[in-house]
């Protein structure tokens, strides 16, 4: 029998399912097309992280019921289109990217152009990339102002329209400045990139005359608009950072901040009170561990045990994805939780908590169990457990909304070894899902 049955839709979630569907590219079960609401799926043989095998189906973009392995196969009739053999791998919650540069992504080679053409399909591909590593959701960050003026934001809009139905994208409106005689000019383009559906506010204040007016600036922008806000800082200077927060801490929907590079460098007490002032503003910290991004001075990785201990939310992101920045950066979340596990002492549990439930609500979206009534979006990967999975995640399918919208297959093949055949070795044969 199934181990949970249908349930109403969390009230939670009502955002999430209630936008467009229309996508184009990978087929699944509602056609290549992906017009109208998807006919169902049968997800079968999963592995949770809890050990047991189940079965998962699929309907309307959410989850119907989780049964153990083959309770659900009879239940075909109820109209699942399709069928996805799961057998090796470990089915999760989809990650999701909360911090990505799609107007400056992939121009490692160059001078990124700032034409729109070529922000569109350096936006388009990047979160491709990333929705075929695994994140069904991103939040981008883009430049607004300067050379550039509103030309990028324009480009990413219009990716993120593209995308709609294989990938849900945000855009996050950074001017350059905000004070002084050319902060008019800022506040200004900022009010138009909110006009035009950016729908987070961010931006530099380090790189600011005046750090802390361009914070303020930002905060009442926000609260005219109720929109989130999230800001680029190093963190190296407690007093400005204590200034943030104080100033940050009520605001609603929330306060995010990152990398916080600069909190790793400061002696421990001090970062330890910055923690303190972070977790009772209730400000997030986005951390970077596969290496900074443009708008940060100090690489290093926040310390998120301390930040953790405080009570302060961390989630990780990718930042530069073969940028200047980071020509290698590859914009993977299963490598960010991989780094927080390995090198920042993380329980693998709580480094894919970073890349997944809290990245999740950084982007306000809602949690996602495997469980019925909870968002279709799924990650499977093959493993037998989360530890063997972030460490060699390389075969992976991907399914938003409910259906797969993304395939990922390696193949590893050893020449005929007896050693390996009397000792009964595991081998990966080239059979997939299908």
């Amino acid at each position: 029998m199934p181990d949970s049955q249908p349930q109403p839709p969390h009230s939670s979630s009502s955002s999430s399912s209630s936008s467009s569907s229309s996508s184009s590219g990978s087929s699944g079960p509602s056609g290549p097309s992906g017009q109208g609401e998807p006919a169902g799926l049968l997800l079968c043989g999963a592995r949770l992280t809890d050990g047991r095998t189940v079965d998962v189906r699929l309907g309307g973009g959410r989850i119907e019921a989780v049964g153990t392995a083959g309770s659900l196969a009879a239940d075909g009739a109820r109209g699942c289109g399709a069928r996805v053999d799961l057998t090796g791998y470990l089915l999760l919650p989809a990650p999701a990217e909360p911090h990505a540069h799609g107007d400056t992504a992939l121009s490692a080679d160059g001078p990124a152009s700032h034409e729109p053409q070529d922000v569109q399909r350096r936006a388009t591909e990047a979160a491709l990339l990333q929705l075929g590593h695994g994140a069904t959701a991103a939040r981008a960050h883009v430049r607004v102002g300067d050379v550039q003026g509103l030309g990028s934001l324009t480009a990413v809009l219009q990716a993120r329209r593209s995308l709609r139905g294989l990938t849900e994208l945000t855009t996050v409106a950074m001017p350059r400045v905000l004070t002084g005689a050319a902060g008019a000019d800022g506040l200004a383009m900022l009010r138009d990139a909110l006009k035009m559906g950016a729908s987070v506010i961010g931006g530099c204040p380090d790189l600011d005359p005046d750090p802390t007016g361009y914070v303020e600036a930002v905060l009442e922008v926000a609260s005219e608009h109720g929109c989130p806000v999230d800001l680029h800082t190093d963190a190296a200077d407690p007093a400005r950072l204590a200034r943030l927060a104080a100033m940050a801490g009520g605001l609603r929907p929330g306060v995010t901040l990152g990398p916080c590079g600069g909190l790793a460098l400061l002696p421990s007490d001090v970062a330890s009170r910055a923690a303190d002032q972070l977790a009772a503003a209730g400000v997030t910290v986005v951390c970077l561990p596969q290496g900074g991004c443009r708008a940060a001075e100090h690489p290093d990785t926040a310390p998120v045990r301390l930040l953790r201990a405080a009570g302060v939310r961390v989630a990780a992101g990718s930042g530069a994805l073969r940028d200047a920045t980071n020509p290698v950066g590859r914009g993977d979340p299963l490598e960010a939780a991989y780094l927080l596990a390995s090198r920042h002492g993380l329980r693998p549990e709580d480094a894919y908590d970073a890349i997944s439930a809290s990245a999740r609500a950084v982007l306000g979206l809602p949690e996602v169990r495997v469980e019925a009534g909870f968002p279709a979006e799924l990650l499977a990967v093959r493993g037998d457990g989360l530890a063997g999975a972030l460490s060699l995640a390389y075969s992976r399918i991907v399914v938003h909304r409910g259906r797969v919208v993304a395939r990922t297959s390696a193949v590893r093949e050893y020449c005929t070894s007896a050693a390996a055949t009397e000792l009964g070795l595991p081998r990966q044969g080239r059979s997939e899902p299908s």
